[in-house]
């Protein structure tokens, strides 16, 4: 395939992309989270899902399990609950699935990124975010096989309509 002296395909376009970013309006003090959902969160630290400004990030979902405790065995079945509670958090931190910008997805066995990937796209195609599927060692309990972070902007209400 010939390239150019730039050493890029000639079919590739070239563009730029100029961005802006805005801390107006968006102070540190100017958070929300939702209420804790395990005791892990006030004993390490952290929350669950927070909005900053136009931002909301949502730490590490697992299938933590039910009332009972249990789990699904199936990788597949795990994401789609970490999806559903994703969503629910953004949802009530003033979001949609449509404000999705970034999903990172880690699972303990690659055998499973395409029953994974599948629930990615059902859950999360009308937003067409950034994504990312990285194998990893272990979660913090073995029966867990994902865990998925996410991350959204959200437009101001007069911007949606």
């Amino acid at each position: 395939m010939p390239t150019r002296a730039d050493g890029l395909p000639p079919e590739r376009p070239r563009f730029t992309l100029r961005v802006t970013l805005s801390t107006e309006g968006a102070r540190m003090t100017d958070r929300r989270s939702i209420p804790p959902l395990s005791p892990f969160e006030a004993e390490i630290g952290f929350t669950r899902a927070l909005r900053v400004g136009d931002h909301i990030l949502v730490s590490g979902t697992t299938a933590a399990g039910g009332a009972d405790g249990s789990v699904p065995s199936e990788a597949g079945a795990q994401a789609d609950l970490c999806f559903d509670e994703i969503v629910g958090h953004i949802v009530a931190l003033g979001g949609r699935r449509e404000d999705v910008v970034r999903v990172r997805m880690f699972v303990t066995d690659m055998t499973d990124a395409d029953a994974v990937s599948a629930s990615f796209s059902r859950a999360m195609k009308p937003a067409l975010p950034t994504a990312t599927l990285v194998g990893v060692s272990a979660l913090y309990r073995p029966e867990w096989k994902v865990e998925i972070e996410a991350e959204a902007w959200v437009k101001a209400e007069a911007a949606r309509e």
